[in-house]
């Protein structure tokens, strides 16, 4: 593994783990170390720029662990239905890191997207002394909204705008911090392009939004500010950005990257990059990070990459039924208790063999 893939693993070592620090668990429910001292502890085996974080702005590093968590969950919501689905052992998902495949461009991308996400939330709601609101004084007018009886509001910047080029410095900064590359170091550049992908995909979408200010319900002023999109938009754009992934290769120069393929246009800051194939992660293989997908529950009825057809490899899938309990007959009891049976239901599963 080069030594800014091992960088970057080591980062992720760092943030991921519950109480031991040199374990890295993905799983959703495992507790995430979020003291700054007890993750930069390690901090020999960080970049200059993540060691000056984590010696100057140990808050900062709290929000960093924070988004990283934020970037794995939606991680395993996008990929739920696939055949790997951003799997939590720790083992496997190592090996996925020292690839250089859609799947890890993907890892890269929604980490340092969720990164730029929660230091920008953070500022918003005034959890930082370095950032607060977004500065809009010498900003245009926003677009006037559409509807009748808009026609002529006046407006004003106000309320409480999220200042998301803080978070995406401070992204940029923690996330690209890497040892110097090497000649021919194609992947650190890789690696950069999707991490730049993953923060574009926040800081371009930006929205705006007014509350309208007037006597009776009307609408005789606007207050606008702008505000993130929804974490969950973020995720559906990259999943977007990885079925359309680009693979490239090395320019001769060893400082750029090249599309594979005949008449390729090259790709943009937005796209996602990779060189190697991926495994088809159908078998347990802990050498390319599969843990393979029998027993896995699919749709026996959907055409999708959550068919059994697909996600079980063609092997074929076994129904079973299991039994599950589940809160039901719920009564509301003033002031302010709701009980609730538990009752008993059977569901049919389709699980690949």
């Amino acid at each position: 593994m080069l030594p800014s893939s091992r960088t970057q693993l080591g980062l992720f070592f760092i943030l991921l783990c519950p109480a031991n620090i040199i374990g890295l668990w993905w799983a959703v429910g495992s507790p995430l170390v979020m003291d700054p001292n007890s993750i930069c502890r390690k901090t020999k085996r960080l970049a200059g720029k993540q060691a000056e974080l984590c010696q100057l702005e140990p808050e900062i590093v709290q929000e960093v662990a924070k988004g990283t968590k934020l970037g794995v969950r939606e991680c395993q919501y996008q990929f739920r239905f696939r055949r790997w689905n951003c799997t939590s052992h720790s083992k496997y998902f190592g090996k996925i890191l020292q690839q250089d495949i859609r799947e890890t461009a993907f890892v890269y991308a929604i980490t340092a997207a969720g990164v730029s996400h929660a230091i920008t939330q953070a500022c918003s709601m005034g959890e930082l002394l370095q950032c607060g609101c977004e500065l809009t004084r010498s900003r245009a007018p926003p677009f006037p909204t559409a509807g009748p009886g808009m026609e002529g509001t006046a407006w004003e910047w106000g309320g409480c705008g999220d200042d998301v080029q803080f978070g995406y410095e401070k992204s940029q900064q923690f996330m690209d911090a890497k040892s110097k590359k090497g000649k021919n170091d194609i992947r650190a550049l890789i690696d950069l392009h999707n991490n730049e992908a993953g923060r574009l995909a926040v800081r371009n979408y930006m929205r705006t939004e007014c509350k309208c200010h007037g006597l009776s319900g009307s609408c005789t002023l606007r207050t606008c500010w702008r505000k993130m999109p929804h974490f969950r938009e973020v995720g559906d754009r990259l999943l977007e950005r990885f079925n359309g992934a680009f693979k490239v290769m090395g320019g001769n120069d060893g400082k750029t990257l090249i599309p594979v393929g005949d008449n390729i246009k090259p790709p943009d800051k937005q796209d996602l990059i990779y060189s190697a194939d991926s495994p088809d992660f159908c078998s347990a293989n802990r050498k390319t990070g599969s843990l393979g997908t029998r027993g896995r529950i699919c749709n026996s009825t959907a055409m999708d990459t959550s068919g059994c057809d697909l996600l079980c490899c063609g092997r074929g899938h076994r129904d079973e039924t299991v039994v599950l309990e589940e809160n039901c007959l719920c009564r509301f009891h003033w002031c302010c208790v709701v009980q609730c049976r538990k009752c008993s239901v059977r569901q049919e599963l389709s699980l690949c063999v």
